[in-house]
């Protein structure tokens, strides 16, 4: 590997990497020890490459303490689900596990993945195993390494999905981690000794410096949000055929608070590739990053910051240089927006699709509204797919004929449709999963946006915007795993019951929103935004977009240039 130049000490994360034999370390051993409900640290950092976090349910922390007892240890578990496309039959068997061996419920991701909460040890081992008996798996599914390839569901845009899709497809498989680790501790299949005879030719014996993240958008929907990402594939259609791709680089949106040299960053347009150098110019801008990536500070370790540091100049230059040709010029392209089309669309073939709005993601049975019963119910009967949308929500897509009145009726009976009466914020809104299970949470998200929109929308009622689409996205720590900063609300946790506010995203996902307010109590927060959706009420231009608004009428300031970095420690905050 090429020198970083760096004299500075690796970080601990690299020495686990290096010495755990491909992502084995203890943890066959670690599972097996039945005096702990978890793993050691240093194997709950390979747990994350197979797919798991060791997590513990933060609300019984304090009673258990009281107690002389030890938390309440469990596991998430992702599963890799590329393109977020999925068959009845794999929902079905995503279903049962989660009544099996998690917490009864289903959490579809912002990455178009499924997870899996409140795993016990017990079962870990069981649960990965039947996951992949449906043909599905969990490796590469967090840490260092490639995850989760995302794709723009295109609905109503089937031929061009497929293309788009099967992009998305090829570059996981090509990406996906060549050790047998997760086969021998998951699925025991017999050890390699010693590992000796294994490599990974992509990523080496220590991965990546960090979590590298890959999507596929096909214009004009940036639901994938394409450039919060360290690489996307903008899909260039002419005649209803995919030409070729724009490729992005350097987007992520992580950062820690009070730490000035960490932020969110766009993505910048890289160039152009045609369809069949795609996976070629994946695999080389990962080798560059995994070349010249930070890896002695994890907080600077992102392809963002060896881009910001070295410049896009550079960096294609690396690019080129190993592709062994030259990309071409990026091409236009226009993007209108971020969200779903909720409802029924037609597609080729005659055939349907259907977008249902998941609150938060969460697929749950609670009283009055059997939610997961309906979807499994739907998914018996369906000869189409199932597609985990970048916004939480699903698409049952495909339906034939035959059986959509079978289809809309089980919709009618499970109430599965109640969402399309939602404002048009509810149906704009995100967020993480925060507390109970997050250890990095620092204020809830989840189970709190649900409420702080209904207060909202209290306000927007009386304003007359109830039908407008206003992106609002929450997390519970600065990560951003829900994107909040490119949310035109943008609500991100600081401490318990407190937030910052960030106001003026762009609605296409291509611009980053700016803090307006430092640790706003979360009881304060509608009161906040009132009198700017007042004025955005009465002074908006026909069709302007409420983040548009902000940057217009002052209430932010706008983005210098490109406006690529957001900088916490640097903004000037609005009174």
């Amino acid at each position: 590997m090429a020198s970083t130049g760096q004299e500075t000490k690796l970080s601990k994360n690299e020495g686990i990497k290096e010495s755990s034999n491909y992502l084995r370390g203890s943890l066959a051993e670690s599972l097996a020890d039945p005096l702990s409900g978890t793993v050691p640290a240093d194997d709950a950092q390979l747990t994350k490459f197979h797919g798991i976090y060791a997590q513990d349910d933060r609300d019984e922390r304090k009673e258990r303490r009281k107690k002389k007892l030890d938390k309440a240890y469990s596991f998430m578990i992702r599963v890799r689900v590329p393109g977020g496309v999925a068959t009845p039959k794999q929902w079905l068997e995503m279903d049962r596990l989660a009544d099996a061996y998690a917490n009864g419920t289903l959490k579809l991701t912002t990455r178009q993945a499924f997870q899996f909460h409140g795993v016990l040890k017990g079962v870990l081992k069981k649960t990965i195993a039947e996951i992949n008996a449906a043909l599905l798996d969990t490796i590469a599914a967090c840490g260092d390494v490639n995850r989760n390839v995302m794709c723009n569901p295109n609905p109503y845009q089937s031929a061009v999905h497929a293309e788009a899709l099967g992009l998305a497809q090829a570059i996981s498989d090509h990406l996906t981690p060549r050790t047998r680790a997760y086969h021998e501790i998951w699925l025991d299949e017999e050890r390699v000794a010693g590992g000796e005879e294994e490599e990974e030719p992509i990523y080496g014996k220590t991965y990546l410096p960090r979590k590298f993240k890959m999507v596929v958008a096909v214009p004009p929907s940036n639901d994938v949000d394409i450039f919060a990402h360290d690489l996307g594939f903008m899909a260039i259609v002419e005649d209803d055929k995919i030409v070729g791709y724009n490729v992005t680089v350097g987007g992520g949106l992580g950062m820690t608070h009070g730490a000035a040299a960490t932020y969110p960053r766009v993505a910048d347009l890289l160039g152009f590739c045609t369809p069949e150098q795609a996976v070629d110019v994946a695999e080389k801008v990962v080798l560059v990053q995994r070349d010249y990536g930070d890896r002695a500070n994890r907080a600077h370790a992102r392809l963002k910051y060896t881009i910001a540091d070295r410049g896009l100049d550079w960096f294609r230059g690396e690019v080129e240089k190993r592709l062994g040709y030259k990309l071409g010029k990026a091409r236009p392209y226009d993007f209108q927006h971020t969200g779903d089309r909720y409802g029924w669309t037609e597609g080729a073939e005659g055939k349907g699709h259907l977008t249902l709005f998941i609150q938060n993601g969460r697929v749950k049975d609670v009283p009055g509204f059997s939610m997961k019963t309906g979807l499994r119910e739907i998914a018996k009967v369906h000869d189409g797919d199932f597609r985990l949308t970048a916004n939480q929500n699903l698409i049952i897509s495909g339906v034939s004929p035959e059986k959509r009145a079978q289809i809309e009726a089980l919709v009618a009976e499970h109430g599965l449709d109640r969402g399309f009466e939602s404002t048009g914020l509810r149906l704009n809104s995100m967020a993480c999963v925060a507390l109970p299970t997050c250890g990095l949470a620092l204020a809830e998200s989840e189970r709190y946006l649900p409420d702080l929109v209904t207060e909202i929308e209290s306000v927007i009622a009386e304003l007359g915007l109830k039908q407008q689409p206003i992106t609002i996205r929450m997390t519970g720590c600065p990560n951003g795993c829900a994107r909040p900063y490119l949310a035109e609300i943008g609500l991100v946790g600081k401490a318990p019951g407190k937030y910052n506010l960030y106001l003026g995203a762009a609605f296409d996902g291509s611009r980053l929103n700016r803090l307006y307010k430092t640790s706003v109590k979360d009881s304060e927060i509608a009161d906040e935004l009132r009198p700017i959706l007042i004025r955005y009420a009465k002074e908006r231009n026909e069709g302007e977009t409420f983040g548009d608004f902000c940057i217009r009428a002052g209430i932010v300031s706008a983005w210098e240039g490109e406006g690529n970095y957001h900088e916490p420690a640097a903004e000037a905050v609005a009174s």
